[in-house]
């Protein structure tokens, strides 16, 4: 059993302190993490925080909508609902309505990298939810028309979360346009027309492949001790034998992309007109955080609110636009985007915005990094840092998030330090590199009237 410590958890009380003296909070803000392996492969990861006596159980299996077959976009978020469902030991509904009657709370989530499933409880109540979700870990008892009925619930939460929102469609394109042949280019939920076509067979074979203790990771954080989790984790997960057909976790990969795409979406429903860009970049590897960090900060220096270079640049003294962002997440497996967003100042068209956008990234390399500007974010992200570490549900969701993505405990211990580290020419570089439009896709936004202009 490995015990580490990790940069962690602080009070709200306490942030006002920490915002004040950074040094004090590097000091006093730790997580109590212990790992170990179970016979069967399946990762367990206990995060101690006694404060009150609560627990949060999260399983992550390490599928999402990425490892899909070709032919079956949406079968791991359909999966995800049908998790849900009867069992050999509890009935279609069952597992939730136990949750509840135990004083707790519930809920799953798909994403490209894992699906996730996760139970908030008195501590007292965490052996009955370890029974529960290893039974639905092996024991899932589908029937066709459970899938027929639930398959048309997945079709009207794409009509109410995509199909009806145009800036979602638009978003739809872009990754498409971004990732032509890594499967971060397919919806999460599904493309429609394979969606209608999910059936039992598509259920079964991916939860018979991936859903397997060797493929998941067990987060239990909260008032517990390593011992007491072990013990649990080796009476119900324990028994479940390992998947010894389980594939490796191999994705299709890009491509060099060598010339810039470029999409014009329009749509009645579009109030405001707007440029955005993205840019293919590099993710967070595991011994690797510098690159992915010196972005972190990139974002923050171009689109932070109203300090933002975009902003004081565009908005304030040019008056070009009237809003203006950038943003990054290098939680990915694989390659992910850096984007950047500008919605034009009225009798501005897009074309001026791109060109007026495209002239303050250029500036901001130019100039360089106000160190100031810099020192003032690192506080920021600091103090949120300690703010997201507060709660033990977020905290299992940090680790599990990044243990799905190939880091390891020590890169997510390591992180903080990591942003806390990056220079001023770690983030130039990083931008001189990332910030190339022959490795880009940008879109135009409009409603039909201005497309027809």
């Amino acid at each position: 059993m490995l015990r580490r410590l990790a940069a962690g958890a602080m009070t709200l009380a306490t942030l006002s302190t920490a915002l004040a003296t950074p040094a004090l909070a590097q000091e006093t803000s730790k997580d109590l993490v212990t790992d170990f392996t179970l016979d069967n492969g399946m990762q367990v990861v206990v995060i101690e925080d006694h404060r009150a006596p609560v627990v949060v159980q999260m399983v992550w299996y390490k599928a999402g909508s990425a490892d899909e077959q070709p032919g079956v976009s949406g079968i791991a978020h359909f999966l995800e609902h049908l998790m849900f469902k009867a069992t050999d030991k509890l009935e279609s509904g069952e597992f939730s309505a136990t949750v509840a009657e135990n004083g707790g709370t519930d809920n799953a989530f798909t994403s490209y990298d894992a699906t996730a499933y996760h139970q908030r409880v008195a501590a007292d109540r965490l052996p009955i939810m370890m029974e529960m979700e290893a039974d639905r870990m092996v024991n899932l008892n589908l029937t066709e028309d459970v899938v027929k009925t639930e398959r048309d619930v997945i079709l009207e939460e794409r009509n109410m979360r995509i199909d009806s929102d145009p800036g979602a469609l638009f978003q739809e394109q872009m990754r498409a346009s971004q990732y032509l042949n890594h499967h971060y280019g397919i919806p999460v939920i599904g493309w429609r027309h394979e969606m209608e076509e999910l059936d039992l067979q598509d259920a079964k074979d991916f939860y018979q492949t991936y859903y397997a203790p060797n493929d998941a990771i067990l987060i239990v954080a909260g008032d517990v001790t390593p011992d007491e989790v072990k013990t649990l984790a080796e009476t119900y997960y324990g028994p479940i034998p390992a998947n010894p057909d389980l594939p490796e976790r191999v994705r299709p990969q890009e491509p060099p992309q060598r010339a810039e795409r470029r999409l014009v979406f329009s749509d009645p429903r579009i109030a405001q007109p707007y440029v955005t860009r993205t840019y293919l970049a590099p993710e967070r590897d595991p011994g690797d955080q510098t690159k992915a960090a010196a972005l972190v900060m990139l974002a923050q220096l171009l689109g932070g609110g109203q300090t933002g270079y975009l902003t004081e640049k565009l908005v304030l003294d040019e008056q070009k636009a009237v809003y203006t962002s950038a943003y990054y997440n290098g939680t990915s497996l694989d390659d992910t985007v850096f984007g950047t967003y500008i919605v034009p100042a009225p009798g501005v068209s897009l074309e001026e915005a791109e060109a007026a956008m495209d002239a303050a990234l250029a500036g901001f390399v130019e100039e360089g990094v106000n160190e100031e500007d810099l020192e003032r974010i690192k506080l920021q992200i600091r103090a949120q840092d300690i703010y997201d570490r507060d709660d033990v549900a977020g905290l299992a969701r940090m680790y599990g998030t990044g243990l799905t993505r190939g880091l390891t405990i020590q890169d997510i211990q390591d992180w903080p330090e990591i942003l806390q580290a990056v220079t001023p020419e770690d983030i130039i570089a990083a931008a001189q590199e990332v910030l190339n439009r022959d490795r880009a896709v940008t879109g135009f936004v409009m409603s039909d009237e201005e497309i027809t202009q």
